[in-house]
């Protein structure tokens, strides 16, 4: 435990990558395997389900320290972040730690597996007996590491990409090859470490899934990139990435977010089963509306998600395909350091199998204007997508009109792929590139804002934007990124001064500040009070020019709605 927090706050107290990555290589150095997978499982993005209420830790806290509890909620305040909170009030109010118990340097693994895992079956006072001991054993900097594992909100600056290259360095593996083995699902074993560090690469699992290949977003313009011809143009969709992979005749559906989504979309398994083993599809799954010829809203793909069972009405109000843009394995054969031409050469004759007089070969991926959005209920889910253009041979405008075009297919733009790629891992610059359209944006006025998380916590971070309806300000949306660290600040002066009321943790503030919001997309929505709901709302930039009454009116945002 003390070489965990030893680490979490060498991390957390830089922002130098190489720094980051050598602290790393030192803990890896020292800790025990089944210490080093559960740092491991952590630093990489995942958690552990809440242990305990933070309702109850409060009152333990409250109780330990012996304090007002108006006292402990003004620390609360001025803190931000409970974890923390409690980690201060404790070590100021209690004794040295104990050194009598064997707990002071307690494991990672006994720490997680025997005192805190136990917690989520006991009752409260069984809870608190066990949290207050543990309490008494640590001190401040560990007190505030053990909040976070037990809330289950365990957060530092460090990447799932940058335990991997520490790891790589350490262990002398190659990094895709410890990416692969940190793909989808794995428990936090010793065993599972030793799997992790073997130097033999040559194992598969059947359900593994590949790591994605990732594009960079595209800031120039495409002529940037030379020739158009070097270049293949895709859609953009907007909706969940996955791999469909076919072995030993099993199916198994991975999400990017490393997510087995396999009983979520029973359509795509079912298509799939026809699928020769050895096969794995890299493509987005969209919500398709067959007489539109184009993808749903992606709200209406979101009910598919976390569902357990699926009924039939979901089921028949949101069909789903896979649209297949690449094969990274083919008759079991990692094929992914193959020019993209020639895996979607292979890719078209094996979707042509699956559906022969929808897919006949038609040069798909190079321009053709073969149709392949027929509407036909009997199709199967696994197919090629449309093509962008019906020219043999593009240039760049034909392109960028396409671009122009693409929300009325519901895409996002276009995908640039370079011909003569491999597959590759993660997100390297210069051979695939999304061109995404430019977004939405409309002026807004914040009428309440929120304190974030982690090392916003002190910082009123998270706002909510209205628009006009008539002469009211009507609650549009949410954001918290886009301004820099010193706009944050300005802008937390002002709630701190200009607060109206005050809503648990949320404050209405004087409409007064004007920012320009940037949004992907946008839908009517009976959940909201604005009748609107839109995607991935971010600040672009702070209107300082504006006055509230200059901010858009609602009936503004109402005619951007496709429909």
């Amino acid at each position: 435990m003390k070489n965990f927090c030893d680490l979490y706050w060498r991390l957390d107290s830089t922002t130098k990558t190489n720094e980051k990555i050598l602290a790393l290589e030192k803990y890896f150095a020292v800790a025990e395997p089944a210490d080093a997978i559960w740092a491991i499982y952590f630093l990489a993005g995942n958690r552990i389900k809440r242990l305990v209420g933070t309702k109850l830790l409060r009152e333990w806290a409250i109780e330990k320290a012996d304090i007002a509890a108006w006292l402990f909620e003004e620390c609360y305040d001025r803190v931000g972040d409970l974890a923390e909170t409690i980690s201060l009030i404790l070590a100021a109010t209690q004794e040295e730690p104990s050194t009598n118990s064997g707990l002071t340097d307690v494991t990672l693994k006994t720490l997680i597996e025997e005192h805190l895992m136990p917690l989520r079956e006991m009752e409260a006072e069984q809870q608190k007996e066990i949290v207050v001991e543990l309490w008494r054993q640590f001190d401040q900097r560990q007190l505030f590491v053990l909040g976070k594992l037990m809330m289950g909100g365990f957060r530092v600056g460090v990447s799932k990409r940058l335990v991997i290259r520490a790891l790589a360095k350490h262990t002398k593996i190659d990094a895709a090859t410890i990416t692969h083995r940190l793909m989808g699902h794995w428990e936090p074993t010793a065993e599972y470490y030793q799997t992790l560090v073997d130097p033999d690469e040559n194992e598969t699992a059947i359900s593994k899934p590949y790591p994605f290949f990732l594009a960079n977003p595209l800031k120039d313009e495409p002529a940037s990139l030379g020739e158009v011809d070097e270049w293949i143009a895709e859609w953009k969709w907007d909706g969940i990435r996955a791999q469909v992979i076919r072995r030993e005749g099993e199916t198994f559906i991975w999400s990017r977010g490393e997510d087995l989504v396999t009983d979520q979309f029973p359509e795509v398994a079912n298509a799939a089963s026809e699928l020769p083993d050895g096969t794995v599809l890299d493509g987005e799954i969209l919500g398709w509306s067959e007489a539109e010829s184009r993808p749903l809203e992606f709200s209406q793909l979101q009910r598919r998600l976390g569902r357990k069972k699926l009924g039939k009405k979901l089921l028949t109000e949101v069909p789903v395909v896979l649209l297949a843009f690449d094969l990274i394995e083919s008759a079991g054969e990692d094929i992914r350091t193959l020019p993209i031409e020639e895996r979607q050469k292979r890719l078209q004759n094996l979707i042509t199998k699956l559906e022969p007089e929808h897919n006949e070969p038609s040069g798909l991926f190079d321009g053709s204007s073969k149709d392949t959005t027929k509407a036909n209920t009997e199709r199967p889910a696994i197919r090629l997508p449309p093509c962008v253009s019906d020219k043999p041979t593009a240039d760049w405008q034909t392109f960028a009109t396409a671009r122009e075009s693409s929300k009325q297919l519901r895409a996002e733009g276009l995908m640039l792929k370079r011909r003569g790629s491999s597959y590759q891992v993660n997100r390297p610059v210069g051979d695939w590139w999304k061109w995404k359209v430019d977004p939405y944006t409309i002026d807004a006025v914040l009428i309440y804002a929120q304190r974030g998380h982690g090392r916003r916590a002190s910082l009123y971070t998270d706002f909510t934007f209205a628009v006009w309806k008539e002469d009211q300000l009507v609650p549009f949306a949410k954001a918290y990124s886009g301004l820099t660290d010193a706009e944050l600040r300005k802008v937390d002066a002002f709630v701190r001064k200009n607060t109206n009321e005050k809503f648990g943790p949320v404050r209405s503030v004087t409409p007064e500040l004007v920012f320009e919001l940037a949004f992907e997309n946008i839908q009517r929505s009976t959940r909201h009070k604005s009748g609107i709901a839109v995607r991935f709302p971010r600040i672009s930039r702070w209107r300082h020019d504006k006055k509230p009454a200059d901010a858009d009116k609602l009936e503004t945002i109402l005619s951007m709605l496709d429909e």
